[in-house]
């Protein structure tokens, strides 16, 4: 039997911890901060085939989640580390990790800035890595246009922002 492909444009949402109980739960450590891909319903791609969560909890942080077709400790236990991907999120108001990185960036006044490598996890603000090194929070994205061949980033930085890099 050949392994089915990954479907092309998943996302990588987190990957499974070990098993809980002896009923086929498991935990659900989640890469994003949307809560609703464990919610109950949500549609995960895992080890080459599309599995949906039928039960889900949180409790204190962890999601402990029950999948269809894992109804015992050792169809949970088998899954532990397995990474899970799933469709992107349809919202006009969140920035996308996968949007940025590749994305030209580009300051409000037309000064081409490189393209983003890398975002950066920050506690103040996420911030977008630019081939030069160069470091953007993200507070000062105004916009992001995908509609094109090649994704584009708006940032309105403060004056001084780039000194140290040019």
């Amino acid at each position: 039997m050949s392994a089915v492909e990954r479907p092309e444009g998943l996302l990588e949402v987190g990957h499974f911890g070990r098993a809980h109980g002896v009923r086929g739960d498991v935990f659900f450590v989640l890469s994003s901060d949307r809560d609703e891909r464990a919610a109950v319903g949500s549609r995960l791609w895992v080890r080459n085939r599309w599995m949906t969560v039928v039960a889900s909890s949180n409790a204190s942080g962890k999601w402990r989640v029950h999948l269809d077709g894992v109804d015992d400790r050792n169809a949970a236990e088998a899954l532990a580390g397995i990474k899970v991907y799933a469709e992107p999120i349809e919202d006009d108001e969140a920035l996308w990790v996968h949007h940025l990185i590749g994305a030209t960036v580009l300051e409000v006044n037309g000064i081409d800035r490189g393209r983003c490598v890398a975002v950066v996890a920050n506690p103040a603000s996420d911030l977008i890595e630019l081939e030069s090194g160069a470091l953007v929070p993200v507070a000062f994205v105004t916009s992001v246009d995908v509609s094109g061949g090649q994704p584009l980033v708006t940032i309105d930085p403060p004056d001084g922002l780039f000194d140290l890099h040019e």
